[in-house]
């Protein structure tokens, strides 16, 4: 508009949004209330998720392992008393309060838990320290949600073990990541994001993650959509001030995977035509490499990243190692860009294994720097305080101040190829 104000339509979901002058001078980042020194000695003590702490979550169903040459390992179903062997770089273990409980699935589609996970759980069950483990979390998830402690102390042990077949079977995971705080903090407010970790540590979070996903559509034969995603600080969501991942098995695709499988049946190019090309045509790409694409996207309620996948492979588990290496690389440099004190969610987008449209892979990464209120629920026109070029130009800014931080085969704004067509997706096999 002649005054400067930019209005945008998100060609995928056709979300209106404006960004209006002067709205965007203040503060983006996170203010960390009261924050203390860290002590050295609290070090893997400061939440549930730390890795002093294992015994308070449930039994994990994997965790990967760095050894003293540097070599990584992933370790599946570790027994109880094997828990503090090994410090685990990323743990998968289940949410202990699930979106859809393992009763959901047993009651609407006839679950049956596979009999290698009932394996599993009567295995960890054998040990005492598995029994009395379980026992614990048990009662932790009974007082959480409203038992007393008379009422619990009234059940036997065998019906409290009965509670405990969701921590096998659960359709909902969590991938962790070992530090609360990033190397090197001296105060509460250092945590550590996702950029604070090494590009090559997050190959390992992408890849637990993805490997995940799949094995959650195995084990849930009725899923159709299995979301993945990142809450990072309380602002967006986040219950723990701990960098994890969740994965949430449902039986929807969701209105957004709707909606677009609607798209791009009547336009199969769109991805490439309507999101990359326009914004390689509008100079907004800020990162490349041989696999992937990120650009400051449009038509977001909130600033967002995008990262797109070049391979033709629409699933993230079917990628070749390499691709998904690079979109690592890529989502990696994406959280460098924000900043470990700018709250974040980090949405996976692909194509839903139910139908035959081609989708690509890629991730959204969405700044939380505003808070919806009347005017957007009123008129469905969102405010969003920074538009694309300003969000391309502050991400750029802070990935040339951190190169050294992202993967060296990243090329940046305008070293970037940049080439229309790139996307590879319709040609998956």
């Amino acid at each position: 508009m002649a005054d400067g104000t930019i209005k945008q339509i998100n060609p995928l979901s056709g979300t209106e949004v404006w960004t209006i002058q002067g709205r965007a001078n203040r503060p983006l980042e996170v203010a960390i209330p009261d924050p203390v020194p860290v002590a050295a000695e609290a070090a893997g003590q400061h939440c549930a998720f730390c890795s002093g702490r294992y015994l308070e979550t449930p039994p994990e169903k994997a965790r990967i392992v760095r050894g003293d040459d540097g070599s990584w390992q992933t370790l599946l179903s570790v027994p109880a008393s094997k828990l503090f062997d090994t410090v685990a770089e990323f743990r998968r273990i289940p949410n202990l309060f699930e979106i859809l409980s393992l009763e959901y699935w047993q009651a609407n589609y006839g679950y049956t838990i596979p009999s290698q996970v009932l394996n599993r759980r009567d295995a960890y069950l054998t040990e005492d320290e598995g029994w009395e483990h379980v026992l614990a979390i048990v009662r932790t998830k009974l007082r959480a949600s409203g038992f007393t402690n008379d009422e619990i102390d009234a059940l036997d042990e065998r019906t409290l073990i009965s509670f405990a077949d969701a921590f096998f079977a659960s359709g909902h995971d969590v991938i962790v990541s070992r530090r609360h705080y990033a190397e090197g903090a001296t105060s509460s407010a250092d945590l550590a994001s996702s950029g604070s970790l090494s590009f090559e540590e997050h190959r390992h979070y992408i890849s637990m993650t993805a490997e995940t996903m799949r094995d959650l559509y195995r084990k849930y034969p009725d899923a159709k959509y299995v979301a993945a995603f990142q809450n990072w600080l309380r602002p967006a969501g986040a219950s723990f001030d701990h960098l994890h991942k969740q994965l949430v098995t449902i039986d929807e695709r969701g209105v957004q995977a709707e909606r677009e499988v609607a798209k791009v049946e009547r336009d199969p190019e769109i991805y490439n035509r309507l999101a990359v090309d326009y914004a390689i045509a509008h100079r907004l790409v800020i990162a490349e490499n041989n696999h992937a694409i990120a650009f400051a996207g449009f038509g977001h309620r909130f600033p967002t990243l995008e990262i797109y996948s070049k391979s033709a492979a629409n699933f993230p588990w079917k990628h070749h190692p390499d691709a998904i290496a690079a979109m690592s690389d890529l989502i990696h440099a994406c959280h460098v860009a924000t900043g470990p004190r700018i709250a974040s969610n980090e949405e996976w987008h692909y194509r839903p294994p139910d139908v035959e449209t081609k989708m690509p892979w890629r991730v959204m990464l969405k700044w939380r720097v505003s808070t919806l209120a009347g005017f957007e629920g009123g008129t469905k026109i969102n405010v969003n305080t920074i538009d694309p070029f300003t969000l391309a130009a502050r991400a750029l800014q802070r990935l040339e101040d951190n190169r050294d931080q992202i993967a060296p085969t990243i090329a940046i704004g305008p070293e970037c190829r940049s080439e229309r067509g790139a996307l590879t997706y319709t040609e998956e096999k």
